[in-house]
């Protein structure tokens, strides 16, 4: 278990997250899953972008989601439509993509451990943080996980982000790009915390990395490969450990 003092990410659970948002996970000590928010039908709680190794474009996976209380359901509480087809198409897509890189038969092995989320829980976010953790586990990621459903905190955005991040005992909590544009520093800086911007290069492997899944830049460029580019972008954040 990470030590207090560290790093902090606060996410939404993602189906087989980008890239920009994998490196941000994986340079925090604390992932929190901000799992009790609204679920959103056009971000990617229950989809991902793949890209083909052979032909030019873009394809969406997504898996069919039920929200049981309409627009207001909360992401905890959003169900799968039919789980064991969808397990089936996740598989079936990810081999039609990506079957022929070399490093297939690793990922192909970890899949099927987290695709028997599918079976166990009718809920979205459990295969959601079931395939995060898969790629965080291929990339060596020695953090831990909470969620924000099991947290108490206040109902202003940022004073909740805050909230939660203090419960890690975090001295740092990094913020993406989408967080920034309306995160308020007060509430984190009255309980010690540094926000921290989270930013990561744009070239070679991280070309789309902020519209494709993960899964594409680790099958193209090797699982090793990216795994060192993930600990390098970490580590800047980490000077002070």
């Amino acid at each position: 278990m990470p030590l207090p003092g560290g790093l902090c990410a606060i996410h939404q659970p993602n189906v087989l997250p980008r890239l920009t948002t994998l490196a941000k996970l994986f340079a925090a000590d604390y992932w929190i899953v901000l799992d009790d928010v609204q679920f959103a039908r056009r971000d990617y709680q229950h989809r991902a972008r793949l890209a083909s190794m052979s032909q030019p474009g873009r394809q969406w996976l997504s898996i069919p989601t039920h929200l049981p209380h309409g627009r207001a359901t909360l992401i905890r509480d959003a169900v799968l439509v039919d789980p064991e087809r969808s397990r089936r198409r996740v598989m079936h897509m990810l081999a039609q993509h990506y079957s022929s890189c070399s490093d297939w038969p690793v990922l192909r092995h970890e899949l099927d451990s987290a695709l028997v989320q599918f079976r166990r829980s009718n809920k979205t976010a459990d295969v959601a943080e079931a395939s995060t953790r898969m790629l965080l586990n291929l990339v060596g990621w020695k953090g831990r996980i909470l969620y924000s459903s099991q947290m108490s905190a206040r109902s202003d955005p940022s004073q909740r982000l805050a909230d939660l991040a203090a419960v890690t005992g975090a001295r740092g909590y990094l913020c993406g790009t989408g967080g920034s544009r309306y995160l308020q520093v007060a509430p984190f800086a009255a309980r010690g915390i540094s926000v921290v911007p989270f930013r990561t290069p744009t070239l070679g492997i991280w070309d789309g990395g902020r519209e494709v899944s993960a899964v594409h830049p680790l099958m193209n460029y090797g699982i090793r490969s990216v795994a060192e580019e993930l600990r390098a972008v970490a580590s800047r954040y980490h000077v002070h450990d």
